[in-house]
């Protein structure tokens, strides 16, 4: 079985088991150095060596008379000591607790209660009348003790353990953050954000693939997902087209055979059918013609392209004015936009009489807004118009058998454009279709 252990590096797994030998590493290290330091600066007593001191003193006190007693504690309070002979009944009067012991005190005991030193007599939390004292028994009868501690000491564990736990917090949330950040979010985000592009036309692999072994599968699985969907899609609008294709031929025989009837309200009515399905067949196949995902951003002037738009429309016979800057370079589609606001404008010279075109820029976006004054789009209605294959025309309340697809095709140029598209109310009546693209001069 071959070993990979270079691989193990490269996984999540593999890198959170090194940060975390790391954090071990820094912890061992820099604890030790943490704690000197602190003993270093701080001149303060340490707990459990005054215990191990009073052990010490009562030993000797044990072994001496009682003259002699008197004369070492003598001695030892002549250093700032508060030590006291008491019978063995003082220790009726220890509590485990103080009302005006600080909590700080409390907490540090409860969560790192001291080992290293000899136990005092009572335990570590002893006070007498609210003060903490430490005691040692010296024989059947007598206690030494310790009273009027300093109101600050260092306890030996709880700085050993603090620095540990401190310098183990610190170095955890600061290697971890790091890591998260370079190894998870980051690659997540540009995977976001290559989804957000993502479209289903065939082209190159959208998701990088680089990062740590579990990002580098999931950017394969998405490439994948990509390239199984854009193919099945691919497959069936070739099946689409090749339908509709083939449609064009039997329908150019019957309009010839129907233009040979000779009464004339049946020819008529026959031709306009004919029409009727020639005119939805072009409408589907330009629908399935997806040349805007594949058409490359170019510089363009986009006041002259929406001014020939309404031009167009109106040597047409229709009222179609532009509105905006002359002359307006940017950088964008100049097949899909002219598709986009072509149908927006064929849309609104169906349902109203006039039709304004205007184009502002402002922010780094250009927005153009074309205007009809017809009935408009009812709210419940505008997100539904977006859809392919519904009926605008139905929900504007007029009748048409068009396959509903010009408010598709101009959301899926503007998507391309990486822009939105708004309905928005034209006041007293009528509708604006706004497109905001961001375009770069």
């Amino acid at each position: 079985m071959q070993i990979r252990m270079p691989q193990m590096s490269s996984t999540i797994h593999g890198q959170i088991t090194a940060i975390i030998l790391v954090c071990l590493v820094i912890v061992i290290s820099a604890g030790s150095t943490l704690e000197r330091w602190v003993r270093k600066d701080y001149d303060v007593p340490d707990l459990e060596a005054l215990s191990d001191r009073i052990s010490a003193i009562s030993s000797i006190l044990a072994a001496a008379t009682p003259s002699e007693r008197d004369a070492i504690i003598e001695i030892a309070n002549r250093s700032n000591w508060n030590l006291s002979l008491q019978p063995l009944s003082f220790a009726d009067r220890f509590t485990t607790s103080s009302a005006t012991e600080p909590f700080i005190h409390a907490a540090i005991d409860w969560f790192f209660p001291p080992d290293n030193g000899a136990v005092p007599f009572g335990g570590w939390r002893t006070f007498v009348d609210g003060k903490r004292v430490l005691a040692a028994q010296i024989d059947n009868e007598n206690l030494l003790v310790l009273e009027k501690l300093p109101q600050r000491f260092l306890r030996s564990d709880a700085l050993s353990f603090g620095s540990n736990y401190l310098v183990a917090l610190v170095t955890l949330i600061i290697l971890f953050s790091t890591f998260s950040v370079w190894t998870i979010t980051r690659p997540l985000r540009r995977i976001a954000s290559a989804a957000m592009r993502a479209d289903i036309s065939l082209g190159p692999e959208l998701f990088e693939e680089r990062g740590s072994v579990e990002i580098i599968a999931l950017a394969r699985a998405l490439n994948g997902m990509q390239r199984r969907i854009s193919a099945m899609v691919e497959a069936r609008t070739r099946m689409l087209r090749g339908i509709s294709h083939d449609l064009r031929t039997p329908l150019t025989r019957l309009r010839l055979r129907a233009e040979r009837v000779s009464e004339n309200e049946i020819r008529d009515a026959l031709l306009a059918d004919i029409k009727q399905i020639d005119r939805l067949l072009r409408e589907s196949l330009g629908y399935l013609r997806d040349n805007h995902h594949r058409e490359v951003p170019q510089r363009a002037d986009l006041g002259s392209l929406l001014q020939t738009v309404c031009d167009e429309f109106t040597d047409m016979g229709h009222d179609v004015t532009y509105h905006g800057p002359a002359r307006m370079v940017a950088s964008f589609k100049p097949l899909a936009l002219t598709r986009a606001v072509t149908n927006l404008c064929d849309n609104a010279t169906k349902f109203g009489k006039r039709v304004d075109v205007e184009l502002r820029a402002a922010g780094g976006e250009v927005t153009i807004d074309v205007a009809d004054d017809g009935p408009g789009i009812s709210a419940e209605h505008r997100a539904q118009v977006l859809e392919p294959f519904y009926k605008i025309d139905a929900a504007r309340g007029k009748a048409d058998s068009g396959f509903g697809l010009g408010l598709s095709i101009v959301a899926e140029i503007v998507q391309a454009h990486h822009g939105k598209l708004e309905l928005l109310d034209q006041h007293p009546n009528g509708l604006i279709a706004r497109l905001v693209i961001p375009l770069s001069e």
